[in-house]
């Protein structure tokens, strides 16, 4: 996949460093991903599959001042979504050690001004409102709605990455719409 190809052809709108930010990610996430094993993926191709899938819902989220992503691992998609959203303050909540080292590592080698590392669990953090809370690959929706009550207010929208499986996990009673690509169920909590 050519990444910038691909967000181009999709009329995505990144930032002039975007691309040289992203790079300069991928190059550091290889070195430490050999010694730390920070994410299952291995290779450039998933790589820019993971990049692509975090950065693609800037094409129809609303402007945010703020947005907390819950179990960020090695940076999908909260680390990502910083690079591409330079003016939303970002919180990437990571627990394990090797992680949250790997993206303060990136916030300081990239001079992210709008990025906050947080090594705990969720459920540690003190509470605070996000205009915006993402989640991708850590546990199924009742559960990730229970761990973002105190981080989140009427306002708030919740926006998880999903697989098929999204539609047994959504009450219809909830205000939500669900946005598909080929790869990826992005499941928007909060809409009307």
């Amino acid at each position: 996949m050519d990444l910038k190809a691909t967000l181009n052809k999709d009329n995505i709108t990144l930032p002039d460093n975007f691309f040289h930010n992203v790079q300069k990610y991928k190059e550091h996430l290889f070195k430490w991903n050999k010694i730390h094993n920070l994410t299952g993926a291995k290779d450039e191709k998933t790589i820019n599959e993971f990049i692509y899938d975090a950065v693609f819902p800037v094409s129809f989220l609303p402007k945010t001042k703020n947005l907390m992503d819950i179990g960020t691992g090695a940076g999908f998609p909260g680390m990502i979504l910083a690079l591409a959203l330079p003016q939303t303050q970002v919180t990437l909540v990571e627990p394990l050690a090797k992680r949250a080292s790997f993206l303060q590592f990136i916030k300081a080698d990239l001079g992210l001004q709008n990025v906050t590392v947080i090594k705990k669990r969720v459920e540690e953090m003190p509470p605070q409102i996000f205009e915006l809370i993402t989640s991708r690959a850590v546990t199924d929706t009742n559960m990730l709605l229970k761990l973002s009550e105190n981080f989140r207010d009427e306002n708030s929208k919740l926006l998880f990455y999903k697989g098929e499986k999204v539609y047994d996990e959504v009450d219809k009673n909830m205000k939500h719409k669900i946005i598909q690509t080929k790869n990826r169920h992005y499941l928007l909590l909060g809409e009307e």
